[in-house]
């Protein structure tokens, strides 16, 4: 089976970014370099009900657009459901916020083995949840291709 990600609004919209630091340039080319092997079958990409909804309230038209054009390669779309948001409910336990928290539970949902952010707030809270890693682009390169 292939490997099943979940990548976040914020890692969606990286390489968007200021390229000036050198942080964001360097998670941008890991994100790029993971978006071609997700067009080129190497992993499947997972969409949500709540990804979908905040890439709708982007206020960049031209970012939504393109991070909409993702779902065309998704493999499995999650909608709302009990168990995500019972599962939501024990990760905002540990100190998630409430979007954070329904992601995740959707990329567990999944049964995505990684789910890839930037934000350093979820990264910190990799340790504390046992079903899924959450990694950044740049780790999740060295990891998997390495």
């Amino acid at each position: 089976m292939t490997m099943r990600i979940y990548l976040d609004n914020c890692c969606f919209n990286r390489p968007f970014d200021d390229q000036s630091q050198i942080r964001i340039r360097l998670e941008s080319e890991a994100k790029l370099k993971i978006q071609d092997d997700i067009m080129g079958n190497k992993f499947e990409l997972v969409w949500s009900y709540i990804l979908e909804a905040e890439n709708r309230s982007n206020p960049f038209e031209e970012r939504m657009n393109a991070i909409a054009d993702w779902k065309k390669q998704v493999v499995i779309q999650i909608k709302e459901n009990k168990k995500i948001l019972n599962k939501a409910k024990k990760l905002k336990e540990i100190g998630l916020r409430s979007k954070d928290s329904l992601h995740i539970s959707c990329a567990i949902f999944a049964r995505c083995k990684y789910f890839l952010t930037t934000d350093d707030k979820k990264l910190h809270k990799n340790n504390s949840i046992k079903e899924i890693t959450i990694i950044d682009p740049i780790d999740f390169i060295k990891k998997v291709y390495l």
